[in-house]
């Protein structure tokens, strides 16, 4: 079988399909900065499983059902960006 893909068609390779790599390292590094985290404060194991799945759930959501198709870091990096420098444009119809 030949498939015929559009010259202007973006491959991406993606881990099982459905997370880029950036951003399953991004997320791998999110977690593991909050699992040392908590080893260090909390004692309970209760505890410590409530923060992980608190603080890394919402990570894992939001970069596997992305944003619009853009990288998770992208995304991050535009929202630093904006908080640094906000910026209002107003454009007027002549």
């Amino acid at each position: 079988m030949k498939f015929i893909f559009p010259q202007n068609y973006n491959f991406e390779n993606k881990l099982f399909g459905i997370i880029d790599y950036n951003t399953a390292i991004a997320n791998l590094l999110w977690y593991a900065i909050i699992f040392l985290f908590i080893q260090f404060f909390c004692n309970d194991l209760q505890t410590k499983i409530f923060i992980f799945i608190l603080f890394c759930f919402p990570f894992f959501l939001i970069s596997i059902t992305g944003l619009n198709g853009e990288n998770i870091l992208y995304v991050f990096k535009y929202l630093l960006k904006f908080a640094y420098k906000p910026k209002l444009y107003f454009y007027t119809k002549d």
